[in-house]
């Protein structure tokens, strides 16, 4: 009988535990709007492109800030997208100035009770960017780093979502929570010989670094210094 009773313990509590990983980021954002309910938090939803060749990275300089990082940018969201994160509360995040460039960004500020509602809707793609040609086009097309004619469009792969644990931000002076989905692209034969001619090319605002150099935050041994953004690490 023991055996059996074990068995059946066993039986039941497997599926539950793999339903508690599989799930485990639900239950860590349950758990914040039970322990932040009334506090403020700060959430920024943005995506990345992991651009590569041979084994070094594409990173650009930041059009906001002096440093270098993947191309891609924070999520914009639409007029649906806006009335429901008023449904819930979301105020416009002031921590980046209000311009051209970011009216619209997913970058909000909610009461930690709301987070589990703000997931369901962001996991959702209702309301949201859900392409991330846009920040490509914007930062390499449009500016000629890259040619038009052989970049009508980007065909990607999704690698993954990094979500940070929530952290008190002393930049942002909030609890922040912060969202980044990965890209990879899959350029065409076409694609990939304007990107190797680019690699090979001396080009303003452009790097092209290994992985030991993202790791390392630009710093080097042998003495080399680039200001590599922190959150470049993501797309490695």
């Amino acid at each position: 009988m023991g055996d059996l009773a074990s068995g059946a313990v066993i039986t039941l509590v497997i599926p539950v535990a793999d339903a508690l990983i599989a799930n485990r980021t639900n239950v860590r954002h349950l758990w914040y709007s039970v322990r932040f309910a009334s506090r403020d938090v700060r959430i920024s939803a943005a995506y990345l492109f992991r651009v590569k060749i041979d084994d070094k990275y594409l990173l650009i300089q930041g059009r906001r800030f002096p440093q270098l990082q993947p191309v891609g940018g924070v999520y914009k969201i639409s007029t649906s997208g806006r009335s429901f994160l008023s449904s819930i509360d979301a105020q416009d995040d002031s921590l980046i100035p209000f311009d051209s460039q970011s009216s619209n960004d997913l970058r909000i500020r909610i009461k930690g009770s709301r987070i589990p509602k703000f997931y369901a809707w962001f996991d959702s793609r209702s309301g949201r960017e859900d392409s991330p040609w846009r920040e490509f086009h914007e930062e390499l097309v449009s500016t000629g780093i890259l040619p038009a004619d052989a970049f009508p469009f980007t065909f990607q792969d999704y690698v993954k979502r990094e979500v940070d644990r929530i952290r008190y931000s002393e930049h942002a002076q909030s609890w922040e929570i912060l969202i980044a989905d990965v890209y990879e692209l899959l350029p065409s034969p076409d694609q990939e010989s304007a990107l190797r001619r680019l690699a090979m090319t001396d080009t303003p605002n452009v790097a092209w670094v290994t992985e030991e150099a993202i790791r390392r935050r630009g710093v080097l041994p042998n003495g080399t210094v680039l200001n590599i953004a922190q959150h470049a690490r993501r797309i490695v």
